[in-house]
């Protein structure tokens, strides 16, 4: 799968976890070169705290466009050290 915004790849990869209807992508599979950690936080009540990224292509910025769980609660092990998408980020197979 792949996550696009603006005509750039952000982040590609075969080993997506899907939870809730979003794909988390592996960390190590987003182009790190394209995010920037905000200071946003949300809570789930079951996933726990999540931080958020914004993503800058050609000078656009896309503020907090995908977020991740640092340390997710157990019901959410799975997307640990994972990175899901939005805010007009396209996933496609």
């Amino acid at each position: 799968m792949r996550a696009i915004w603006n005509d750039t790849v952000i982040a590609e990869s075969d080993d997506i976890v899907e939870v809730e209807g979003n794909a988390y992508f592996p960390v190590s599979s987003v182009r790190q070169e394209l995010i920037t950690a905000t200071d946003t936080r949300t809570v789930c009540p079951w996933k726990g705290t999540a931080s958020y990224y914004s993503i800058t292509v050609d000078g656009a910025e896309n503020t907090d466009a995908a977020w991740f769980y640092p340390e997710p609660k157990e019901a959410a092990a799975q997307i640990k050290d994972r990175v899901a998408f939005w805010r007009g980020v396209t996933v496609t197979p």
